[in-house]
């Protein structure tokens, strides 16, 4: 045999003169093979340098105990810490995890999806592109009852499986606490207003605001698309240009919020007597930054975790069983430097 030809359960049952059913049986350790030949096939597989051919099983039982993972960006701290959690539970239960990037492109999306599908995946975890308003080519999953999990950027008609904060409810504390600490004029970096997640947090702050009778500007909201630094500069510089700027800023992520505080300190202000700043995700750089910045928390290890969970949940139910199971995590006010300018 060449030494490059993989070993298959044909060859052993050649070398041990037994039929091939036997051989695959007794590899699964089946109760009908006597512990005695079941021994010796193991024995041999052993020795003959056998591993199973998991694709060739896979594509025979249209199944491959494969989790799929489509996310905006890997190099995202929410990102990374989210894949962490689904990991840690998928291989626990023996599953394997495929991560795929959309770059927040709805193209790359779709064409992702569908090499999802093709691999045939147990289940798929999405968290949508920024770009992504269509959510048809996810229908081939639902058809096929393929389980789908949708968390943190969900859509708001498909219905399946999702996971998510109450981003209303995380909005609204983020400007309250700025207000709460003697800030007057709140401005707002926020994401593209059709992706519901950036949407409902700008609510929270327009209704923070109204609450304590505060100025609701639509000059003082800034909508950016992909939430980089690059676009946290620009917001930020426009803001503190006009003629009536702002004296803090609530920012729908922790990268933008730390351009507004190095922004902000180019300019001469001091922060936080001068300007205040608090952010969203709880990402490393918000304790590296000087001063420290506030910023809520967002539990994407916790969410993992349950997204994976419910995957497994619902490959072991009845086919025609509701999938409309909607998780909600809570959410805290991490105070740090860069806002807390008033003593407890």
């Amino acid at each position: 045999m060449s030494q490059n030809k993989d070993v298959t359960i044909y060859d052993i049952a050649d070398a041990l003169n037994l039929s091939t059913s036997t051989v695959s049986r007794a590899l699964k350790n089946h109760s009908s093979i006597s512990k005695k030949t079941t021994l010796k096939v193991n024995e041999a597989a052993a020795k003959m340098q056998y591993t199973p051919n998991i694709l060739a099983s896979s594509l025979r039982n249209n199944k491959t105990n494969t989790i799929g993972v489509l996310i905006s960006r890997i190099n995202r701290p929410f990102m990374s810490d989210l894949i962490s959690g689904i990991e840690v539970v998928a291989q626990k239960a023996g599953f394997n995890v495929i991560i795929a990037q959309s770059h927040d492109s709805y193209e790359d999306e779709v064409n992702m999806c569908q090499a999802l599908y093709n691999s045939r995946v147990s289940g798929v975890i999405c968290s949508l592109a920024m770009e992504t308003k269509d959510t048809d080519h996810f229908d081939q999953f639902r058809n096929k009852n393929i389980p789908l999990v949708f968390v943190d950027r969900v859509p708001k008609t498909f219905t399946t499986y999702r996971v998510m904060i109450d981003n209303y409810s995380a909005g609204f504390k983020a400007a309250q606490h700025l207000i709460e600490q003697g800030y007057t004029r709140i401005a707002h970096i926020a994401g593209l207003k059709f992706r519901s997640i950036y949407n409902e947090r700008e609510q929270g702050y327009r209704d923070a605001l109204k609450k304590y009778n505060l100025p609701e500007e639509d000059n003082l909201i800034i909508h950016v698309k992909t939430m980089s630094y690059e676009e946290g500069e620009k917001a930020v510089n426009k803001l503190l240009s006009l003629e009536n700027p702002p004296d803090a800023i609530f920012s729908s992520n922790d990268t933008t919020a730390v351009a507004a505080i190095q922004v902000a300190k180019s300019r001469g202000l001091r922060i936080p007597e001068d300007f205040g700043v608090i952010g969203f995700n709880n990402d490393p750089i918000s304790r590296i930054i000087d001063p420290g910045l506030s910023t809520i928390s967002h539990p994407a290890y916790e969410m993992g975790k349950i997204s994976s969970k419910k995957i497994l949940k619902h490959l072991k139910k009845s086919k025609n069983e509701s999938i409309t199971e909607i998780s909600f995590l809570n959410t805290d006010v991490i105070i740090r430097g860069s806002s807390k300018r008033l003593k407890d």
